[in-house]
């Protein structure tokens, strides 16, 4: 018998649903170009708050820091608390907590060497005005308080029974996890980590599925990807561009599930546990529409009461503030400095020079100079390739350094602070698979267009 749902049931489902969809989703004109209205509010606030967010950063460092060292001799007693899921982690991320310290420190009261204290490396992530790290503050408490306008409030299973026909087959992973896509390339590749971890930790994707999203899906904004033709000097070609990016972005989808190491990611929930057999098959009496609609009515049931959500929310906050940010910080750092200098990218770079000239792409030596530095932050590569003469060379760089999607000064930092079943090593075989199957892919597309 199907169950009737009260008023307040379909309020919740229907007007926090939307909110969620137009807060995360909806695309919109700004005078720094498209964004999403997340993204806005983040901005607005990041500007109110520059005079001191800076240093706030930095005693949220030395708090994860310091409660992570002391949480190393006090023994667990009992049920998990928020403490313990704020500061109990292991010796590794907790170095890499005390190392986020030492990095800021260093660049805020700029003592130590130029590598540390420079505004190309870890200024770049912790300026007052313009870091990166410093912007997620503001993100992630957005993005904590109002994520569950999107997961809390069957938005996820009502698209979820009628695009697991599409997703399933072609990407290997469950239909509701096209909202997560969405809010990657339309809002920002950060937004789509959050969500697709906030998930993982729910029970509702495998770790598999959540590293296959997580990794084929997170794109940069199409606002970044504006800054990315604006920098290498090819705006002119942005449709095309982005276009490439599109069609790039769904061929890596639909292979990268498919091979080692995603293939390889274990498909079980994130306590180990194994997923039902029939947890997207549509129940007798239903069509897709119907048990999509069921479904986000009886967890926008199971979610009626609001304080809980905004209590969660403000945990979801402080997690990420403590958990997420100084990883971010840490390794981005080590990646930057690596990146700007030392030659250790430019040397990884130098296998693709011969493959480059094989696909005719003009001043193949400088091209391939850019094609691993993309790791450490995506918006090196443009930097590196502006003074290419090429247009066909320049618009080639531009669409091989977005469709490598893993770039460790945000997306793959990121990932790295979360619980998805991803290390850095793996985060740089993708990379490189996603590049060396990106390469003769807009290699065609270049030689078509130039």
């Amino acid at each position: 018998m199907k169950t009737k749902f009260s008023f307040y049931t379909w309020f919740l489902f229907i007007a926090l649903s939307a909110l969620g969809v137009f807060l995360f989703i909806t695309p919109i004109g700004t005078e720094d170009g498209i964004k999403v209205p997340i993204a806005i509010l983040a901005n607005f606030l990041a500007g109110k708050v520059e005079p001191f967010i800076h240093w706030f950063a930095l005693i949220v460092f030395i708090v994860a820091a310091v409660g992570s060292v002391v949480m190393q001799f006090i023994p667990q007693k009992g049920q998990r608390t928020i403490v313990d899921s704020l500061f109990r982690v292991n010796w590794f991320w907790t170095i890499m907590r005390v190392l986020a310290v030492i990095f800021a420190s260093m660049f805020l009261f700029q003592v130590g060497p130029e590598s540390l204290t420079s505004e190309v490396t870890t200024g770049v992530l912790i300026d007052p005005a313009t870091g990166l790290v410093t912007f997620m503050f503001v993100l992630f408490l957005f993005a904590g308080l109002l994520l569950p306008l999107l997961t809390d409030f069957g938005l996820l299973e009502f698209f979820g029974s009628m695009m697991v026909k599409i997703m399933r087959p072609l990407f290997k992973i469950p239909g509701r996890s096209a909202i997560d896509c969405l809010a990657s390339w339309v809002g920002d590749g950060t937004i789509g980590v959050l969500l697709t971890s906030k998930q993982y930790e729910e029970k509702n994707y495998t770790g598999r599925e959540a590293a296959t999203i997580a990794t084929t899906f997170s794109v940069v904004s199409i606002t970044f990807c504006l800054v990315v033709v604006e920098t290498i000097g090819i705006s002119d070609y942005f449709i095309e561009f982005y276009a490439s990016v599109i069609i790039c972005g769904l061929i890596l989808a639909f292979i990268m599930p498919r091979i080692y190491p995603l293939k390889q990611k274990a498909d079980t929930l994130i306590d180990g546990s194994q997923v039902p057999a029939n947890r997207e098959d549509v129940q007798e009496g239903y069509n897709v529409f119907s048990f999509g609609l069921h479904n986000a009515l009886s967890k926008a049931d199971s979610n009626r009461n609001l304080g809980k959500m905004i209590k969660n929310g403000f945990i979801n906050v402080l997690e990420m503030w403590f958990a997420v940010t100084p990883i971010i910080m840490a390794f981005a750092t080590i990646a930057l400095v690596l990146a700007e200098f030392t030659s250790f990218f430019r040397i990884l770079g130098m296998p693709f020079e011969p493959i480059l000239a094989l696909l005719q792409i003009p001043e193949a030596g400088e091209a391939a100079q850019t094609m691993i530095v993309g790791f450490a932050d995506m918006l090196l590569p443009s930097i590196l390739g502006a003074g290419i003469e090429s247009e066909m060379t320049r618009f080639f760089i531009a669409t091989v350094s977005v469709t490598q999607l893993i770039y460790m000064s945000e997306v793959g930092g990121l990932i790295l602070g979360t619980k998805l079943p991803l290390k850095i090593w793996d985060l740089f075989i993708i990379f490189l698979i996603r590049t060396i199957i990106s390469i003769p892919i807009i290699a065609a597309i270049a030689h078509l267009l130039f």
